[in-house]
Formats: structure tokens, sequence, C-alpha cells
């Protein structure tokens, strides 16, 4: 098959979707399968470059609006008949629109990946941009889904979730596995040590991993205060808050660690990538994300596929999968279940994280690979 991937942007800094593109791309090709991208990227973005599949960006430099494009549509009518499947990733940018408008008109059949954009806590959280969103909802997102040959699913859990941000709601849903490439062992790569000589300050020290963006969604502040709830009687313990500041959050929350006296206990490496990102995995003893809202989370299955036990809100869709394998630990998004979480570990004994670590690991391996990943995708676009 040929497959068109169609996204707002494959910038790095968006979060998994473009990641999940560029792994199950690889997978597919070693299947025998080819697939190609469609962007609003500007094509001179630097991000462009080196990329595993061919990527058509037809954006330009200063987007109007939510990345109004009409060039996606435009590209569309001229190109469709090269491909046999559609996939759309992502919601609330117009490639989502502009592209069903297109494909419909041409009598093409398309398929979404909502990546957990229609999850309720955007509604809790932000209600006026949720009011915002159904002014558009009715002529925009939710024809997206209605004429979609299936809207994708990454867990049981992002499915039963989406149902309840919009009673206008209508999809023939289907869930998908999701992962990603298995990761690099830690004796096969030079990135722990290029990691730990970046940061030589964590040589010797017990490092708890936050790999994520930088955002209040992420539950930031709730890991800094637990963080530093438990690390005053253990001396050895580190912070590693690894990610980009996309909310101009971390100087905020550097003045919150100094406040609570643990600002030298605390690396911000910025956003991490290649070698140095799996150093940071092989270096951690356990990864931490208390977000309070999060799809699938990709840099949860690379730490499973590191060996590196994971602890999770109970709103990482996945959290019933890793519970239930006992590759991690799971409590709320609050700031007692984050506390929770971190004095839950630290109690364990040497012996209980070595079996927790062999866990996470066939974790991962029984349920987030990519070759999973692409053998369920490309059945359903070969059956629907």
């Amino acid at each position: 098959m040929k497959i068109l991937r169609i996204i707002s942007t494959m910038n790095p800094r968006g979060g998994g979707p473009s990641e999940g593109i560029r792994q199950v791309s690889q997978a597919l090709a070693r299947m025998g399968h080819t697939s190609e991208c469609l962007t609003s990227d500007d094509p001179s973005a630097p991000w462009l470059a080196g990329q595993p599949l061919r990527i058509h960006a037809v954006g330009r430099r200063v987007p109007v609006g939510y990345a109004h494009n009409p060039a996606i549509g435009t590209w569309l009518r001229a190109h469709a008949q090269d491909y046999d499947a559609f996939v759309i990733s992502g919601l609330w940018q117009h490639h989502s629109v502009a592209a069903r408008a297109a494909l419909r008109a041409l009598g093409r059949e398309y398929f979404v990946f909502t990546h957990g954009m229609l999850d309720p806590w955007f509604k809790q959280a932000y209600p006026r941009k949720h009011l915002k969103k159904w002014l558009y909802w009715p002529w925009g997102d939710y024809r997206v889904l209605r004429d979609a040959r299936a809207v994708l699913f990454t867990s049981e859990e992002e499915r039963l979730r989406a149902r309840q941000s919009f009673w206008l709601y209508r999809a023939r849903e289907r869930v998908v596995a999701y992962g990603t490439r298995t990761p690099p062992r830690w004796d096969e790569s030079p990135g722990q040590a290029a990691f730990l000589e970046a940061h030589p300050g964590l040589r010797g020290k017990r490092v708890m991993l936050f790999l994520s963006r930088i955002q209040q969604k992420k539950g930031c502040d709730l890991l800094i205060d637990a963080f530093a709830q438990v690390a005053r009687t253990n001396a050895d313990l580190r912070l590693v808050m690894a990610g980009p500041d996309q909310a101009a959050w971390r100087a905020a929350l550097q003045q919150r660690a100094a406040a609570l006296g643990i600002a030298d206990r605390i690396v911000w490496p910025g956003m991490l990538q290649g070698d140095l990102k799996w150093g940071a995995f092989h270096a951690a003893e356990a990864f931490v994300l208390p977000s309070h809202q999060e799809n699938f989370g990709i840099a949860v299955a690379e730490a499973l596929g590191c060996g590196v036990p994971v602890l999770i809100s109970d709103k990482v869709n996945i959290w019933r999968e890793i519970e239930a394998d006992g590759a991690g630990l799971v409590a709320p998004d609050t700031a007692e279940g984050t506390a929770l979480l971190l004095q839950r570990w630290l109690a364990l004994s040497s012996a209980e994280r070595a079996a927790m670590r062999d866990r996470a690991r066939g974790c991962f391996a029984q349920r987030f690979t990519v070759e999973a990943m692409a053998d369920s995708l490309l059945s359903v676009l070969q059956h629907g």
C-alpha cells in the first residue's frame, strides 16, 4: 500500500503524534508498504531534514489563525490518486477540515487518529476554549469524525473518554495498537555516558526522570512538590525535568523548587533527543509522569522498553495495562497521589525494583512495540 499521513506539523516539539508517524512508517516500510506525509509546515522548517519518510510541506512561514492553509486541499486534489489510504492525525487545526473536504469531493475514504484531543479534561481545564470549540465543532471536526471510514483510538480508555466532550458526536470507532521502536540497550548505546558527562552531578545518584513537555497538563508542579517531600529524607535522590518549555512555565517552576529548598536537586536539560534521550532513560531508576491528561504517552512506552518502571497518574490512558502487568505504579493526578507514587517506589526493596524492571520490559514487548502498531494499523487500512 501507499499511505498518506496528514498532520498539521511534524515538529517533534509538538509531542507524540509526529514521532508515531516516523516510527510506524519505518515498520511499514520493512513490510513492503510506503508512507508519505502532508503537512502545513513551512518547507524550510529545520525539523523536516533527515526524516525517514517523504514529506510534502505546503505551509507558509507565518500561518494565519489556526494554521489555515488552503494548500492542503489544493495539493490533495492534485495528488490523491497516487495513494491507497489516507490517515489524518489530530484535530482542531485546519488540516483535518481541509483534508476531509478534498477527499470527500474526490470520493476517497479516510481514517482519523484523534490523539487524545477529545479528552474531557480539556473541557474542564479550559472552559473558555471549549466554548470556542463548540462554535466550531458542528461544521468542523464533528464532520471530520462523522464521515471517516474509522476513527482510531490507541486505548479503550481513550475511546470511552472521547464520547464525553461533545454531545453531538458520531464516529465509527476502532481501537488499534500503538507503540514505538524497541529502544537500544544500555550496553549498546553511548547515550548514558554522554548524558552523565553532560550532567556529572547525577553520577552515583538515584535519578527520577520526567521526560515530556513542560506544561500544566503534565503535572510538573505536582511532581516538584512531591519530590520536595521525599528529597528531605533521601539525600541521593535527584530529579531530571527534561522537555521543551512550550508554555514558558519553566522559570516559575524553578522558583517553586527554590522556595521548597530543592533547586540544587533538580536538573533541567531541555529537550532530549537521540543518544542523550536514551542515556537519560538508562540513567534513571524510575520514570515519573503525573499527567492530568495523556492519550498514550510515547515516552511511557520508551521507558518501559528501556526496562524503567513508570510511576504514572490514572489519567495516562494506558494505566490499566501497566498496572495489570505490574510494570509500574499508578495513583490519582493530585498532589497526594503524586507524593504517594514516589513514596511507594522508594519503599520497595532492591529485589522488588529489579523485578519491576523485568516486568516493564515484558509489558513493552507484549503491548507497545512499533511492529504491533504497524500490523494493527495495516489491518484497519486494508479491511476497515
